[in-house]
């Protein structure tokens, strides 16, 4: 075996909350854990200005603050974080092997997955701009929706999601403008028939948005193009909300693990389980549901305990 090899008992792919959470306990169970931050250092997290939804924070914490804490609290049990992301992975034998930057070889007995997921977003630099500023544009109005109190909001998108987070938007902000880009919803039926009843949902089809305008720190109003029509015209809001879906972040695992038909892994229901025993997920790369903080450290917290169960049968 190449002097290049390492082995490893638990290795942790990804830094978001279900990868620390996972990292916490397996430290704690004696399990040397090495954790490898990839390519987004404290996941999905360190794009939130505010997080006010986590249990314990009682003024709330940033997200990028909330990410250095759980990283220092793992390293703090003696987890191994370090820098660089998976690139190649081979779980057809006995032996899980992992490559690091395409170069470092890891032979590892158990493996968590926590990778999560990237919202897509439109593209534009405008909507960059301000999401990066934290300064009006989300891609989860469950997380942030609540900043928006009486407020007025445009929301992009046409599935099911789109539609529960804009009637989840209704409820604490005074209009929401729902643009859909197309001349039909994807949405199920009776999820379209929901928003399409509710008062303060103005639904806009067959519409693109051209700009997210502002003052540079904070939006102001969505520049949007009516494809009908040719008409270019402005929706006053102060937020926009981007509900197109997420890709998650598992297409090195393809070839090895069950993924359903947008990516996602697939668990052994009520277990952090996959179909390659050894090999456990957390977190948002196997939830397309609820992709919140909370949920993701919850399964982050199975992840490492079925580990340990199983490392213990290898005794």
């Amino acid at each position: 075996m190449s002097n290049s090899i390492e082995k490893i008992k638990c290795l942790i792919i990804g830094s978001g909350p279900a990868g620390y959470t996972a990292a916490i306990y397996a430290a704690r169970a004696s399990m040397n854990p090495v954790l490898y931050q990839g390519t987004q250092p404290g996941g999905q997290l360190t794009t939130t200005n505010e997080v006010e939804n986590f249990p314990g924070y009682v003024d709330g914490v940033s997200g990028p603050e909330m990410m250095v804490q759980l990283q220092s609290q793992a390293q703090r049990f003696g987890t191994d974080v370090r820098d660089g992301w998976a690139t190649k992975v081979d779980f057809s034998g006995d032996i899980h092997k992992v490559w690091i930057n395409d170069t470092k070889e890891l032979h590892c007995e158990t493996v968590i997955i926590s990778t999560g997921a990237s919202a897509k977003y439109l593209g534009l630099p405008s909507e960059q701009h301000y999401l990066q500023t934290g300064g009006g544009v989300s891609a989860c109005a469950v997380c942030d929706g609540f900043f928006y109190r009486n407020q007025e909001v445009v929301i992009v998108g046409a599935g099911d999601s789109a539609c529960e987070e804009a009637h989840y938007l209704s409820k604490m902000c005074k209009k929401v403008t729902m643009l859909v880009r197309s001349e039909n919803f994807r949405a199920s039926k009776i999820m379209e028939a929901r928003v399409r009843k509710t008062e303060n949902i103005t639904i806009i089809m067959n519409t693109d948005t051209l700009e997210v305008l502002g003052d540079g720190q904070v939006v102001t109003s969505i520049k949007a193009l009516n494809k009908t029509t040719n008409e270019e015209f402005e929706i006053p809001a102060t937020g926009f909300f981007v509900a197109i879906g997420h890709k998650p972040n598992t297409d090195i695992f393809k070839d090895f693990l069950h993924l359903d038909e947008t990516g996602y892994i697939k668990n052994i229901p009520g277990t952090s389980k996959t179909n390659i025993t050894g090999v456990f997920v957390a977190g948002d790369a196997a939830d397309h549901v609820y992709r919140q903080a909370i949920t993701a450290a919850g399964t982050g917290c199975m992840a490492a305990l079925d580990a340990e169960r199983y490392l213990a049968t290898l005794d």
